[in-house]
């Protein structure tokens, strides 16, 4: 048996070099994400990504394809009051729909009304085109935004229709 007596002044072997290269890389990586966390923007998603609050409102009309939200969480309606766009979580304000995942209050018609406020608001917004103006955030983190359509807000619409209620101050008529 060898003895090998510690030599403060020897430095270690390195017999791995791909750990030489691998670990900057990573500490790279670390650093930018912690930029963007701090900074608290997004992560990049191109050139037509949603505007934060700070830049007030999309300069154009967006015109886009949306699905109902599944797996897919980048350009989707959530619910009647909530859509991802451009992987931005956004809760539609001045305006409320029952949700449609759970029948807090109105049992089975709850449920009911929620998914045909999903599905008008997917409609509005694959058959029109519209503007996005932001203001600040949730306390869940979501983005607050209003949606146009030909300058009408589609909360308006969907009050109209009896699919919608104001908020913060009108009666939750589901319950």
């Amino acid at each position: 048996m060898s003895v090998h007596r510690f030599d403060p002044h020897r430095r270690p072997r390195r017999t791995n070099s791909a750990r030489d290269v691998v670990t900057p890389v990573l500490a790279l990586l670390a650093v930018c994400c912690l930029g963007w966390v701090l900074a608290g923007q997004p992560f990049p998603t191109g050139t037509n990504r949603v505007a934060h609050a700070a830049e007030g409102s999309m300069a154009n009309e967006r015109r886009i394809q949306l699905g109902m939200c599944g797996r897919n969480r980048f350009d989707c309606v959530v619910d009647g009051d909530t859509i991802w766009l451009d992987g931005v979580n956004l809760r539609l304000q001045a305006y409320d729909t029952p949700e449609p995942y759970n029948d807090i209050c109105g049992g089975a018609a709850e449920v009911a009304l929620a998914k045909r406020a999903s599905a008008r608001l997917l409609q509005l917004l694959n058959s029109n085109s519209f503007t996005v103006e932001t203001a600040g955030s949730d306390r869940y983190g979501r983005t607050l935004a209003t949606i146009r359509i030909q300058g009408q807000d589609v909360g308006d619409i969907l009050i109209a229709e009896g699919l919608a209620r104001r908020w913060p101050d009108g009666k939750e008529f589901w319950c």
